[in-house]
């Protein structure tokens, strides 16, 4: 399974990965990879509480465009 995740830099200089199908999952890193890899814990884990709970784990239906403003 895959998700699509946002990347940006936050405030404190640390890159933050956000999973826009599975709503408050965020995590951050150091690094590219490092909020990579702890993304892909965080998904892992999000996913696990939902099934623990009997809620449904939504599907990764988000569509990413680019909008001049």
């Amino acid at each position: 399974m895959t998700r699509r995740v946002i990347l940006y830099p936050g405030e404190d200089g640390y890159v933050v990965a956000e999973v826009p199908s599975l709503p408050g999952c965020v995590s951050q890193g150091k690094t590219r990879d490092e909020a990579l890899a702890n993304i892909q814990e965080a998904i892992a884990l999000h996913v696990e509480v939902l099934r623990e709970r009997g809620e449904p784990v939504p599907d990764d239906r988000v569509e990413v465009v680019e909008v001049a403003a």
